[in-house]
C-alpha cells in the first residue's frame, strides 16, 4: 500500500514539475509515465480520467504550495488568507491549476480537507452559540473566499492584483463573520 501512495505522490510531483514547462492540457499520461519511470498503465490506474488527475493535482498543489498557516481566530485566518493570495500571485500557474482542480465536481473520496477542518474549528471557537447549520454555512463561505478559485475569479474576471483580491476578501469576511470593531453611530 505504501508503494501506491509513493507512486501517486511521485506522479503528482512530476505533474507539478511539468507545469513549469507547459500547460496542464499539454501534459500527457505518457509524459508523466516517463517522468516517474512507470508504465502509462500505472498512471491510468491511479487517475482513470484527466478529471481525476486534475482534481488530485489541484488538491496536492493547494496543500504543498499554498498551505494556510495555522490559525485559531478570525484575525489569524484573515492574515493567513492574505499571505496565501500573495503566494498565488507569485505562482499563478500553480494557483490556476489548483483553482481548476477544486472547481470540478468531487470525483475522489469525500474526505474533508485540513483547511476546512481548521476553519470549522475556528468558527466553533469564535462563535460557539452559532447553530450547526449556520456554522456550516459560515465555514463553507470562508473556505470559498480563501480558495484559489476565488483568487482566480477575481484575477481573471476583474483583473485584480493580490492587494485588490485581499481587499475584496476582507470585505467579504466583514459580511460573513464581523470581527473588527465598527464606529458606533450613536457615539
Amino acid at each position: 500500500m505504501d508503494e501506491a501512495v509513493d507512486t501517486q505522490s511521485a506522479i503528482l510531483m512530476s505533474a507539478t514539475a511539468l507545469l513549469r514547462q507547459r500547460t496542464f492540457e499539454d501534459i500527457s499520461y505518457l509524459d508523466l509515465a516517463d517522468a516517474v519511470s512507470v508504465s502509462e498503465r500505472t498512471i491510468y490506474r491511479r487517475f482513470p480520467t484527466r478529471s481525476h488527475l486534475l482534481e488530485a493535482l489541484g488538491r496536492w498543489i493547494e496543500a504543498e504550495h499554498f498551505p494556510m498557516q495555522g490559525f485559531a481566530t478570525p484575525a489569524e485566518f484573515r492574515a493567513a488568507a492574505q499571505r496565501r493570495f500573495r503566494a498565488f500571485e507569485a505562482e499563478p500557474a500553480y494557483a490556476f491549476v489548483a483553482a481548476r482542480g477544486v472547481s470540478l465536481s468531487p470525483i475522489a473520496d469525500g474526505t474533508e480537507s485540513p483547511i476546512t477542518s481548521a476553519i470549522s474549528a475556528m468558527v466553533r471557537g469564535a462563535a460557539p452559540t452559532l447553530n450547526p447549520r449556520d456554522a456550516l454555512r459560515v465555514t463553507a463561505t470562508m473556505r470559498y473566499f480563501a480558495s484559489p478559485l476565488f483568487w482566480a475569479r477575481m484575477r481573471t474576471g476583474f483583473d485584480m492584483n493580490a492587494e485588490e483580491v485581499v481587499a475584496a476578501f476582507d470585505a467579504a469576511m466583514d459580511s460573513v463573520l464581523p470581527t473588527r470593531p465598527k464606529a458606533n453611530r450613536a457615539a
